[in-house]
């Protein structure tokens, strides 16, 4: 059970902020996953609605590419709330099992080297906090300067829910997978 109280509805922060709560159901359909959290915070969710908007509607980005670096944020925080939300658009974009699998487990084997290339560089970024000169060089040639940057925005886009989710205790959806710590 969540910590905090879960905010689903405009009744249950100030008047000031119902267009808050407007702008988060117009994005995501309703209110839910860690926005039930971050309403506590309503100037706060408002600035993620709006980043969580470029990063998963806008950007230029393959959307294959967003969803590895989410899952891997998911996993390396052990996130199950973002987790579940996340291995299903995996399975919608064609990630095959085995990326899935190794991702889950923690490797990078059995996976396409395109994947894996991801998953590292998101996995270097949290552990190491920082890449090394080959992986940026690499990463710069296969998507240019503005689309490298915006992967690396992502992966903090999704490290700022996967911190939220995880301090208020924010359990999978109901159905998601379940992810085990």
């Amino acid at each position: 059970m969540a910590r905090l109280t879960s905010i689903t509805s405009k009744n249950q922060v100030p008047a000031e902020h119902h267009a808050i709560v407007d702008a988060v159901v117009k994005s995501r359909g309703a209110v839910q996953g860690p926005f039930t959290m971050l309403l506590h915070c309503p100037p706060l969710a408002g600035h993620l609605v709006d980043l969580g908007a470029y990063v998963r509607f806008e950007g230029k980005l393959d959307k294959r590419v967003r969803v590895l670096a989410a899952m891997t944020v998911a996993r390396e925080f052990d996130a199950v709330y973002v987790w579940g939300a996340q291995t299903g658009s995996a399975r919608s974009q064609g990630v095959p099992e085995a990326t899935i699998t190794a991702i889950r487990e923690k490797h990078s084997r059995g996976m396409p080297a395109e994947d894996a290339q991801i998953v590292d560089f998101t996995r270097d970024l949290i552990h190491k906090h920082r890449v090394d000169a080959a992986t940026m060089k690499a990463l710069q040639q296969r998507f240019g300067d503005y689309q490298l940057v915006e992967l690396t925005g992502t992966i903090g886009y999704y490290t700022m829910l996967a911190m939220t989710a995880n301090a208020c205790e924010l359990e999978a959806a109901p159905g998601a997978e379940v992810l085990q710590p």
